[in-house]
């Protein structure tokens, strides 16, 4: 009796994705387009879009690609549609405005002065307390990823993406380390507007100021359990930031104040 032949596996064919609709690449390019001129001001808030068919054609994309786009837009609060009037932008109240992709729309060309004073004013009322939190409460592996956070900022620098990183990841430890749900919440959005302001600021000065001492000092303080200091270095640290962007706003303030100062 011969045996029977050993059964062979099939052979196993790597599954080649299909390639995504080209509306589907496209659809986060018009979104962009869109937003940067809602939050720059130059689509006002009330204003009508153009209507699908026109708007289609204007940024040569499907109509389903800018139906996907205005999906985007209305997620993040920069747009609504009402029936017979067609899709409006929103009052700036109703925008996400720590949403990254708003924040980094806000950050492409001049933003607000208002809307930086606002932001630093979240910050100051957010950052203090929780660094002061952080100097209570903070865990041995939240204070490791803190000091690993500015050891890359010390090595890459704030200019680099990769530097920005780092510091992201010492500021989320630091809201982590605070122990508050809500103030928790807020991390992703924090987080962002310090990345997107310092490259603003990396991009616009010639010779920032190095932030890299001043953030060694909270981290000193919440190291050491000194909840005042901690609180005291943090608010140093925003208002350090807000002076930096409203300069990168605007550099040639820095010159009228060296040429009064010094």
């Amino acid at each position: 009796m011969t045996a029977a032949p050993p059964q062979t596996q099939p052979s196993i064919r790597k599954r080649r994705r299909p390639p995504r609709p080209r509306s589907l690449r496209l659809h986060g390019t018009v979104a962009r387009a869109l937003g940067i001129r809602i939050v720059s001001g130059a689509l006002k808030p009330g204003e009508i879009l153009e209507g699908e068919i026109a708007a289609s054609e204007q940024f040569k994309v499907s109509r389903t690609a800018y139906r996907e786009a205005i999906r985007i837009l209305a997620a993040k609060g920069l747009v609504h549609s009402r029936p017979k009037i067609g899709t409006q932008v929103s009052p700036r109240r109703e925008w996400h405005l720590l949403d990254p992709d708003v924040l980094a729309w806000i950050f492409e060309g001049d933003p607000d002065e208002e809307l930086i004073a606002h932001l630093f004013e979240l910050r100051r009322i957010v950052e203090p307390d929780a660094a002061r939190l952080a100097a209570i409460r903070r865990s041995d592996e939240q204070l490791a990823r803190m000091k690993a956070g500015l050891e890359g900022v010390a090595q890459h620098g704030f200019a680099s993406e990769v530097g920005r990183r780092c510091d992201e990841q010492f500021h989320s430890a630091l809201l982590e380390a605070s122990g508050n749900d809500f103030v928790i919440s807020l991390t992703s959005g924090v987080a962002a507007a310090i990345a997107i302001t310092t490259a603003f600021k990396q991009h616009r000065l010639p010779a920032p100021h190095d932030a890299l001492p001043v953030h060694l000092n909270v981290l000193a303080a919440i190291e050491a359990g000194d909840p005042q200091g901690a609180h005291d270095a943090m608010a140093r640290l925003v208002e350090r930031g807000l002076t930096d962007t409203m300069e990168a706003r605007d550099p040639g303030a820095r010159a009228a104040i060296r040429a009064v100062c010094c």
